[in-house]
């Protein structure tokens, strides 16, 4: 006796997200994220500043957010830098849904298990591990914040593209430090590593946007001229019905340049 399979005929797409992209898709995905959403019908969120941050601000907020002066440390022009105070977009802090004029530091003295803490990083690796350089010499926002968000358990989301991917971010921390260099192109920097962080790359914003639909995303190449350096390519798999779904979304994720 024989037996049909039944198993659909898995199909692929490859697709190309600028960094532009990326930082569009992940914020995306931060906004549907479980968590981020009890936490806007009932809780805090602190979207610290950052490029990847602006976006989610944006998704969350319904407004334009200017990503450039949004961030504070930055690599820009060539070297290691930050904005100047002066004219950065302060960190928005969110009560019930509800922008407050409540600092990130104010905040976190009420934080709890349920609310929500968002900061981008500087370096991803294939482990899941996160790293956020350092250039003010007391950890700046991170390092204000980690000892409340690991005691109390609260929700660390960190959403960064692929571009930035490492080999160890564990190796890189312990190479890094600002009284450890004697030369620097800008700011000399300490890494602050998040190993217990709930990492969002463009992979897993896939999974939480189409991944109902069955799709699966892999990282198979990056860079790019013209354009398109520090470029992320995926490979889409699933059935055609979920794959043309995902390759329609991403392509229609317009590009925008930071600056």
């Amino acid at each position: 006796m024989f037996y049909k399979n039944s198993r659909k005929k898995e199909e692929r797409a490859i697709v190309v997200l600028t960094p532009a992209k990326s930082k569009r898709l992940i914020a995306k995905a931060v906004k549907e994220m479980p968590e981020v959403k009890r936490a806007l019908k009932k809780g805090r969120i602190i979207i610290i500043g950052g490029t990847t941050n602006a976006y989610i601000a944006e998704e969350i907020l319904g407004r334009k957010v200017d990503k450039f002066w949004f961030a504070a440390g930055r690599i820009a022009y060539g070297e290691l830098g930050a904005n100047d105070s002066d004219r950065r977009i302060n960190p928005f802090v969110l009560k019930n849904g509800k922008v407050t004029a409540m600092t990130p530091n104010e905040t976190l003295q009420e934080f709890t298990s349920d609310d929500v803490y968002i900061k981008g990083a500087n370096a991803v690796d294939a482990d899941g591990h996160a790293g956020v350089l350092m250039s003010n010499e007391k950890g700046g926002t991170i390092g204000a914040a980690m000892g409340i968000i690991n005691a109390r358990g609260s929700h660390l989301i960190v959403p960064v593209g692929l571009e930035k991917l490492v080999p160890s971010v564990i190796e890189a921390s312990a190479k890094c430090g600002q009284g450890r260099f004697k030369y620097a192109m800008g700011h000399k920097v300490g890494m602050m590593p998040l190993v217990n962080a709930k990492v969002i790359t463009e992979i897993q914003a896939v999974d939480t946007l189409l991944g109902r639909s069955g799709v699966r995303a892999t990282h198979v190449a990056s860079g790019g001229i013209a354009g398109s350096e520090g470029a992320v390519v995926l490979v889409l798999e699933g059935d055609d019905k979920g794959v043309k779904k995902a390759f329609d979304f991403i392509s229609r994720i317009k590009e925008e340049k930071i600056r």
